[in-house]
């Protein structure tokens, strides 16, 4: 494929403006157009990164009736993730996803389907996969160099207040959105998954809505994970804590190494030892830190290009559609769990956010 990618944005809002400067800086893409069920969202976004003359919609159908991209960002609200996603394959356009992939497995498994069906690249945007830190401990992790990892701990402690659930009210729903582990934490949920490299066997969890009333999900989640090879994973979640975000934390132990990443998104290497590199902490912790301005993090570029490269080459992209069905499993798991009182055994078929409406009521 030698010609740009038409590349369109559904959704202008408040992570819109990541997706566009990645889109911008990758050569291979022409933004095509930009879709948002209110128009001024989409001036706001042509006029900030100077898009003059760039077809603006109301209406992503119409979009991509008259346009005919072929890569569509999704960035609307999650409980519309889904449905735009499949009418996007349906005109045979490649996507990128915001998290999660959608709020149903059923929506997750059709996406993964008619994907195939249509011969169309999907990359759900876990973006944080793509730090410096996260690149380099799961190199580490994979070239053994910690052994056996005996287990992971995943931790979100941030702050969400009544403004953020009233600037939009898909926000806190269990049919829109989700609560805190479903929003805020999926990224770190996603990690502390694929850094294990194993299959989960059982999930146990306590969720709660402590502090947001004007909510319905949950907003504290902490969850213990087993996983197959004998290596168990820590998960806690919260949008709690006073007064403002303290820390997003993703930390790893195994038989020969310890490791610990954060920063605003896992983005800074804070420990790491290894047997045998005792000496190179230092260093690694210098060329390997990020200082991103925001809790997005710089990892939409190269997630970008990867997607990029994925449909010019005829591959899958390295976070594919699968890996977001993966994040978004193990959230339900912790629903199910929390909701039931007992251990959730993994795979799940059939789950979904709806399922838990009135958790807290």
């Amino acid at each position: 494929m030698g010609q740009k990618l038409k590349y369109a944005l559904v959704g202008c809002g408040r992570i819109a403006p990541n997706h566009i400067a990645a889109a911008k800086e990758c050569g291979d893409i022409e933004i095509a157009a930009l879709c948002d069920l209110h128009r001024q969202k989409c001036e706001r976004l042509a006029e900030q990164f100077d898009l003059q003359g760039v077809p603006l919609y109301t209406d992503y159908q119409e979009m991509l009736e008259k346009e005919s991209p072929n890569l569509v960002a999704v960035a609307t609200d999650s409980g519309r993730h889904a449905a735009i996603a499949l009418d996007c394959i349906r005109h045979h356009a490649n996507l990128i996803i915001e998290k999660p992939i959608a709020l149903s497995l059923q929506d997750a498994d059709e996406i993964i389907k008619r994907a195939r069906e249509y011969n169309v690249r999907v990359c759900a945007c876990h973006q944080n996969r793509f730090n410096k830190s996260v690149t380099k401990l799961k190199s580490a992790i994979d070239n053994d160099m910690f052994g056996h990892i005996y287990h992971l701990v995943a931790n979100v402690r941030w702050n969400r207040g009544e403004e953020y659930y009233r600037q939009a009210p898909w926000r806190g729903r269990w049919d829109s959105d989700g609560g805190a582990l479903m929003n805020q934490c999926i990224h770190n949920i996603d990690l502390l998954r694929w850094l294990s490299s194993q299959r989960i066997l059982e999930v146990f969890a306590y969720t709660d809505r402590l502090a947001h009333p004007y909510i319905q999900a949950e907003d504290l989640g902490i969850a213990l994970v087993k996983f197959q090879k004998g290596t168990y994973g820590v998960i806690e979640g919260t949008t709690n804590i006073y007064p403002k975000n303290f820390e997003e934390t993703l930390c790893v132990f195994g038989e020969r190494g310890t490791a610990k990443i954060g920063g605003k998104s896992v983005n800074r290497i804070e420990n790491f030892v290894v047997a045998g590199f005792e000496g190179e902490e230092n260093f690694i912790r210098e060329h390997y830190s990020e200082t991103p301005r925001d809790v997005y993090g710089f990892g939409h570029r190269p997630l970008y290009r990867d997607v990029v490269d994925a449909i010019k080459c005829d591959r899958e992209p390295l976070v594919d559609a699968k890996a977001g069905r993966d994040a978004l499993e193990l959230v339900l798991a912790i629903y199910l769990s929390a909701a039931e009182g007992v251990p959730v055994r993994l795979p799940l078929k059939r789950c979904a956010s709806a399922d838990f409406v009135d958790r807290f009521d």
